[in-house]
């Protein structure tokens, strides 16, 4: 299978509503479309968490996180364009998203990815996907393919092909929150 129809096939998924498993600019996620609130809450359920903590969304561009954040702040798009490593950012005033994605004080946690496989898959979705980590809360994030649990797997509509065989050491990324008025607090390193 090629990377492109893996993509497509993901893609399919997510429009019907469906759970992915898949490899991101970080550890392995688990993800949907970001703007149905019955997948997110799927995810919830796979995941054993609370509604009440947030998930992340990956995005491939700065324009499609502004579809998603009325204001951005600009020392948001500082923090995202010198970041070392894939950095999330916190926001406020979240917007055309599910509401059981958002958090009750109307921010959302989004990344822009810049890994390839990750990248295509949020351009050729051409809206925000859910992502995070492939674990049951609490628990272990799989870096690797080879680390998500067999229930997990079970749990999901479509599992990529993609960076299967990889194995190197992922970490979780950056989390930063970022008030309207620039108000700025690290999360996690």
């Amino acid at each position: 299978m090629t990377q492109k129809e893996d993509i497509q096939n993901a893609v399919n998924v997510m429009k019907h509503g469906g759970i992915i498993i898949y490899p991101t600019d970080t550890v392995w996620g688990i993800g949907c479309d970001a703007t149905n609130a019955e997948a997110v809450a799927k995810i919830y359920k796979i995941k054993r968490r609370e509604d009440s903590k947030a998930l992340i969304c990956l995005v491939d561009s700065e324009v499609r996180l502004q579809r998603y954040v009325r204001n951005v702040p600009e020392v948001a798009w500082q923090v995202m364009e010198y970041a070392d490593k894939p950095t999330t950012v916190i926001l406020d005033n979240a917007v055309n998203l599910a509401p059981n994605l958002i958090a009750e004080d109307g921010s959302i946690a989004m990344r822009i990815t810049h890994e390839v496989f990750s990248k295509e898959l949020c351009f050729r979705f051409q809206k925000p996907i859910v992502s995070t980590s492939v674990n049951i809360s609490g628990e272990t994030a799989a870096q690797n393919f080879r680390d998500i649990s067999p229930e997990l797997i079970e749990a999901a509509d479509y599992v990529c092909f993609s960076r299967r065989q990889e194995h190197k050491p992922h970490a979780p990324s950056s989390i930063i929150k970022i008030k309207e008025d620039g108000e700025v607090t690290i999360i996690r390193k």
